[in-house]
């Protein structure tokens, strides 16, 4: 089968998966498996959407959410990157802050939260602080690992040849260490991506977690199960957005070289 047949069929055939789902969920709601009144049917669902597209509330809840993990995830990869590079190329100054890495980076960053709240209030503040907690430490860590991967034979030619400084970093460490950090990008993306809905159900009021906590007190679990759905969609979106990364040309090289 050659690319072009190829294309459609990887797109159609996730969504029939969707679609076989949704069909199995309204077949047991008709049948009887499970009452509307313990979790909801697929047209209360339907119903439950319009409702809060019509009213603005998810397009304005979408929005917060985004913004809180926009500002939080790239403030981790701005501080976090960089450092893991410094780290990754001083041996001696990896084994004096590494332990501490290591001792922070199990903690939860659900467990800041009470912490966050005291320091920052409510609102975005304590949401951005516990998104960058949750990115920052996977970020540096990997990016640290890749720096030390590096072949020294690389580093040394490149020494060889009078690069030294940032154009070190820039014309050998960061090519050679890209693949891996896009690969850690997407997964504290989505880590970040379900911190937010679990800080915004506790220190904020907006967002797609405030969404469903609302949701939930007030027994309306159409609007509940929405929220998930528009949560798992987003969360597909944004993983996609990292991948295209890897398409860069300039990664071609360092791919092919792991292959």
């Amino acid at each position: 089968m050659n690319a072009r047949s190829e294309g459609p069929s990887r797109f159609w055939r996730p969504v029939a998966a969707f679609g076989v789902l949704v069909l199995a969920w309204q077949a047991a709601a008709s049948i009887g498996l499970f009452s509307p009144k313990v979790f909801p049917t697929p047209a209360q669902c339907v119903a439950g959407l319009v409702e809060v597209v019509r009213d603005g509330r998810l397009f304005s809840y979408t929005v917060a959410s985004l913004f809180r993990v926009t500002v939080g995830w790239y403030i981790a990869v701005l501080l976090a990157v960089p450092l893991g590079i410094v780290l990754g190329g001083r041996a001696a100054l990896q084994e004096t802050i590494n332990p501490l890495l290591q001792f922070l980076r199990p903690i939860s960053p659900l467990a800041w939260i009470p912490l966050a709240m005291i320091w920052f209030g409510i609102g975005d503040p304590p949401a951005v602080f516990l998104i960058f907690l949750a990115s920052f430490f996977p970020l540096v860590v990997a990016t640290m690992g890749a720096v030390a991967g590096i072949k020294p034979l690389y580093v040394r030619a490149a020494r060889n040849m009078g690069l030294q400084g940032s154009r070190l970093v820039l014309r050998v460490v960061l090519p050679a260490t890209l693949p891996s950090i896009i690969v850690i990008l997407r997964i504290s993306v989505g880590i970040a991506w379900l911190v937010v809905v679990a800080a915004e159900m506790i220190a904020v009021k907006s967002g797609l977690g405030f969404l469903i906590i609302d949701a939930r007190n007030a027994l309306r679990l159409d609007l509940v199960v929405v929220g998930m759905v528009v949560i798992g969609l987003i969360g597909i979106v944004l993983d996609r957005a990292i991948r295209r990364l890897e398409q860069l040309p300039s990664l071609g090289w360092s791919l092919a070289r792991q292959r």
